[in-house]
């Protein structure tokens, strides 16, 4: 089971102190808080990608690679890398690059973001969304594994003896998750190709994600990859921690009521309805252990800790509280009757390791 933090990387005003960080220090916080996570040890930072304010994190692989330098052991991944309006090749390219960068850290989320006007900022249209990511994927899938790839689609010029460069690392690309709020056809998508699904599950009640959730389980088994059980799972969460749950709700409330992508809810209810949770670490344990009586065993478990204007300091005094008192017996409790035919985590030593099994086996 791997455990780690993603950053959306908005920009806001801290309501307790009336102070809006810039884009500079907003950057290098995130650098700050991937450095954090792996010195708690945690095993997984990520960030979105987005191209308008108040985000700045535009370029998730010179970030990442900035954070690759910074860092021995961390997975380096995405919460999103738009897959509908970035070139499949540019992204075979970049995260290629960065994969030989991180010597194997790096895996990706594929997303069709949240952001309508991006389309047309990059010449796209948001109608074709589901195809863009169908077809998208798809030469992006060859790109990674075909030295040689010749195409044809709608929606880019063809391509003719083309080769991606460099070449994935080892032989093996990056790991892919596909992540959907919504849409059927991206669970569809990642049970076709054995790739993972993220259900970021943190504004809409678990039910919905549930039914997206079984969806691909039951797919991923219908394409040959494995049982259900053993298909590739991530969940978002979010969690703000103090030592006694008192101080944590009067603490992050502010922030709460000031984040316009909670649209005025109560944050009593919102904590009852998704999984948000702000309290003790024992409050926090409690519902994350949750998780796993809800959708079953999964693989890695993301949580946004410093969005809505959070300030650094408070978001590193969080991962410090976490790392203490939460992730050891999250680590534990995870592993205790979890079935030895479920999956670990993707990394890239274990994906490398089984490629070479199944040639030896031929």
């Amino acid at each position: 089971m791997q455990f780690g933090i993603f950053s959306i990387g908005d920009v806001g005003r801290d309501p307790h102190t009336g102070r809006t960080p810039g884009e500079h220090e907003r950057i290098k916080a995130m650098v700050a808080l991937a450095e954090k996570a792996e010195e708690v040890g945690l095993d997984v930072f990520a960030t979105g990608e987005h191209h308008n304010p108040p985000f700045v994190p535009s370029s998730p692989t010179t970030l990442l690679g900035h954070i690759a330098a910074r860092t021995q052991r961390i997975i380096l991944s995405t919460a999103t890398t738009l897959i509908t309006t970035n070139d499949p090749v540019k992204i075979a390219e970049d995260y290629a690059m960065l994969q030989h960068l991180a010597d194997g850290r790096v895996d990706l989320m594929m997303g069709r973001g949240n952001t309508a006007p991006v389309y047309p900022w990059f010449g796209k249209d948001i109608r074709q969304g589901i195809p863009l990511a169908v077809e998208n994927y798809a030469l992006l899938h060859r790109l990674w594994r075909e030295e040689t790839v010749d195409w044809e689609g709608r929606f880019r010029t063809p391509l003719q003896s083309f080769t991606a460069t460099p070449r994935p690392l080892d032989g093996v690309p990056p790991f892919v998750w596909h992540g959907s709020i919504r849409s059927p056809e991206i669970a569809e998508q990642a049970a076709y190709y054995g790739d993972g699904f993220f259900a970021n599950h943190i504004f809409w009640p678990k039910d919905h994600f549930v039914r997206l959730v079984n969806l691909y389980r039951e797919r991923y088994a219908h394409h040959g990859h494995g049982a259900p059980e053993q298909a590739i799972v991530g969940l978002g969460g979010q969690f703000f921690l103090r030592k006694n749950s008192q101080d944590a709700v009067r603490e992050f409330r502010p922030y709460f009521d000031n984040a316009p992508l909670y649209g005025g809810a109560r944050l009593e209810d919102f904590m009852e309805q998704t999984p948000l949770s702000v309290g003790s670490p024992q409050e926090v344990i409690d519902k994350t252990l949750g998780f796993r009586e809800t959708f079953g065993d999964y693989q890695r478990q993301l949580f946004i800790v410093d969005a809505h204007s959070i300030p650094l300091k408070t978001a590193l005094e969080q991962l410090d509280l976490f790392g203490e008192e939460v992730l050891p017996v999250l680590r534990k409790e995870f592993a205790s009757g979890r079935a030895a035919d479920v999956p670990a985590g993707p990394t890239h030593a274990e994906r490398v390791a089984r490629r070479d099994r199944e040639r030896a086996a031929r």
